[in-house]
């Protein structure tokens, strides 16, 4: 596995929670008609992940069973069960993190949007991802992914759940379990 790994099924779990809101089968907003969301080239322009690395990525996840092929549309899907698994009790050994140097980027864990209300700071520094775009200073912490600012930009609802995963990574047991209760909560 490699960490673009989870972006991406992150991804694929965004775009079905979209479908599910929304009730479209195929075309998304933003996108043309009959372009496929799920396909290579829509994943690389979402994720600014090339498409040679996101179909490797998808044959890792479905060799380590971290994600399915659809049986009716043939289309890559996270198992949600194992990707939870996976996130909440592993992640933060395989791709841990730490605050570093102070920096301008986008808000993540506890201070991204997502628990912002739901949980508060001793101290007045916030995590951010590097990102010369955003507004916000902070203590820097690495994305999974060097482009995951910039796709979090795009799709609120992967923001939601990559901040909740760097809650698990950075945060003390407190915030760890409150950001694994709303994960759990968010993929279902």
């Amino acid at each position: 596995m490699k960490s673009q790994d989870v972006v991406v099924l992150l991804k694929l779990a965004s775009l079905e929670d979209d479908a599910k809101d929304i009730g479209y089968e195929s075309t998304p907003l933003g996108l043309g008609a009959g372009e496929d969301p799920y396909s290579v080239r829509s994943l690389e322009a979402a994720l600014g992940i090339s498409k040679t690395e996101i179909g490797a990525s998808l044959k890792r996840s479905i060799a380590a069973g971290l994600a399915i092929k659809d049986r009716k549309t043939d289309r890559p899907k996270p198992s949600r069960r194992h990707l939870r698994e996976f996130i909440v009790h592993g992640l933060k050994f395989v791709f841990p993190a730490k605050p570093g140097a102070m920096q301008r980027g986008l808000p993540t864990a506890f201070a991204a949007p997502v628990l912002r209300e739901s949980l508060h700071s001793a101290g007045n520094l916030i995590c951010v991802w590097p990102y010369a775009h955003a507004k916000e200073m902070g203590q820097s912490v690495n994305p999974l992914f060097k482009s995951v600012p910039e796709a979090c930009e795009k799709d609120k609802r992967l923001y939601a759940y990559l901040a909740l995963i760097d809650a698990i990574r950075v945060g003390n047991q407190r915030e760890s379990k409150l950001a694994a209760e709303l994960l759990v909560q968010r993929l279902g």
